[in-house]
């Protein structure tokens, strides 16, 4: 791996199985959402997924409907030009949206859309399988026992992947297709891609408390930032190139919402978080970077960047990690107030 002037030793990343799946992946991941294939194109790709492969960042994420393909395509590019061994990293994508064509079969999680999209990623990605793919969302209109067919059918019969995993499914979806899978002899998915984060919290902990004791379900978390609140960068306005400001339109309900006495008092939690980071050795975003990572259920945290910068600043939240005490979380804990019931 190409070495980086930094204090960061890449020995001291940690890795964790993938659930119950004996998969290994490095607690914090670099994913392609709202960046690459969209504002970030070309060698800058190349340079962040670069960067974080230094920093022993062993898995890399993306999807058919980030930037309609295009993040795949600049993945795919990346990796091509890389040439890291295919052994040493994991990659996942993922299907059910499409990638904007209107055509009724080329999205949701048809057996048709499940083959024929992955496929279609593969290609984009120039990869002959990947090692996870995700059912992006959950598809009420095709039996489930035909969506854990297909699943099966792309790892058992035609190698373009070797696990499954689901994101943001509700907690008895993914239950029936564990029991889809047992019933018929198929195989259930390993693991989960959810959002979870200091200020979002409840499905995580709460909905899916049964699946990680019954099925040690792995998760792949996203937006463990929430959107860049947990940064403090949000806290005088917007910055020129922030999410918010690139994109306004999709952020355009989180934007209102930073305004209301609610979105305040979230900008007061994050003040107070940060004089902890401080306290630390290190800043808010990498606070809230490894208080997600704490979270035994969690098996990696998917980082976002358009600039390298960001990961070198990032992934000292690894070092902020190591010194998490149960204390120090509970003074965390009592800054949030949000902790789900039970």
């Amino acid at each position: 791996m190409p070495a980086v002037e930094s204090k960061f030793d890449p020995k001291d990343m940690q890795f964790r199985r993938l659930g119950a799946a004996g998969l290994k992946v490095s607690v914090f991941s670099l994913g392609g959402w709202l960046t690459y294939g969209g504002t970030q194109k070309g060698n800058i790709v190349k340079e962040c997924m670069e960067t974080a492969w230094s920093y022993g960042i062993n898995f890399f994420d993306t999807a058919e409907v980030y930037a309609k393909g295009e993040c795949e395509v600049e993945m795919g590019n990346a990796f091509r030009e890389l040439c890291w061994p295919r052994d040493e990293y994991v990659l996942s994508t993922k299907v059910f949206f499409g990638t904007g064509r209107q055509e009724p079969n080329t999205r949701g999680l048809s057996k048709k859309h499940i083959v024929e999209g992955l496929k279609s990623s593969l290609k984009r990605l120039q990869h002959d399988y990947v090692d996870v793919v995700f059912a992006h969302r959950y598809d009420p209109d095709v039996p489930m026992k035909e969506i854990v067919e297909a699943f099966t059918q792309t790892i058992r019969d035609l190698n373009l992947a070797y696990y499954w995993g689901t994101s943001e499914w509700p907690a008895e979806r993914i239950q029936e297709a564990h029991d889809i899978a047992e019933k018929y002899n198929l195989i259930a998915p390993v693991v989960e891609q959810p959002q979870y984060n200091a200020f979002h919290r409840e499905r995580f902990e709460k909905e899916y408390a049964p699946l990680f004791k019954n099925y040690q379900m792995g998760t792949t978390i996203w937006s463990p930032l929430d959107s860049g609140i947990l940064t403090g960068k949000y806290d005088k306005g917007i910055p020129e190139d922030s999410r918010f400001a690139t994109n306004p339109e999709f952020f355009k309900n989180t934007i209102e919402k930073l305004k209301s006495e609610e979105g305040k008092t979230k900008l007061e939690k994050v003040r107070k978080l940060g004089k902890i980071a401080e306290k630390l050795g290190g800043n808010t975003t990498q606070l809230a970077l490894a208080w997600a990572a704490k979270n035994p259920n969690v098996s990696t945290v998917i980082l976002g960047a358009s600039k390298t910068e960001q990961i070198h600043d990032n992934l000292k939240a690894v070092q902020i990690l190591s010194k998490l005490t149960d204390d120090v979380y509970q003074e965390i804990e009592d800054i949030l107030q949000n902790k789900p019931k039970a």
